[in-house]
């Protein structure tokens, strides 16, 4: 019996799932700076232009991103749907990491055509 007392006190103090904690909020900080990063990546390799100003730009935003995605996965104290921002968190880790790729092949492509120009 008292299993079953403790599940529904965990289920009375459990978040919504449209409540905007402050883990959410943190994972959708480092999504949007991910994102950022991963659309100027993007950008400058279709492109083919910009240089080493993109290629910063997205490496610093992806880092960025990348980072508060750590914070917010190792600051969880709940697996998915318990409000810390777990699923948001590993999000922003993947894009982040996506960016910093993107942004380290533009500025490779960049210094090698410094030295060829």
């Amino acid at each position: 019996m008292s299993h079953l007392a403790t599940t529904a006190q965990f289920l009375a103090q459990s978040t919504d799932s449209y409540t905007l904690t402050p883990g959410r909020a943190w994972s959708l900080v480092g999504m949007g700076f991910g994102l950022i990063g991963l659309v100027v990546g993007i950008v400058s390799r279709v492109r083919k232009a910009g240089g080493s100003r993109t290629a910063f730009t997205s490496l610093g935003t992806g880092a960025i991103g990348l980072a508060l995605g750590v914070y917010v996965v190792t600051a969880a104290k709940g697996g998915p749907g318990t409000g810390y921002g777990i699923v948001g968190g590993v999000f922003s880790v993947l894009i982040g990491v996506a960016a910093l790729g993107l942004g380290w092949l533009t500025l490779s492509r960049s210094r090698r055509a410094a030295v060829r120009g």
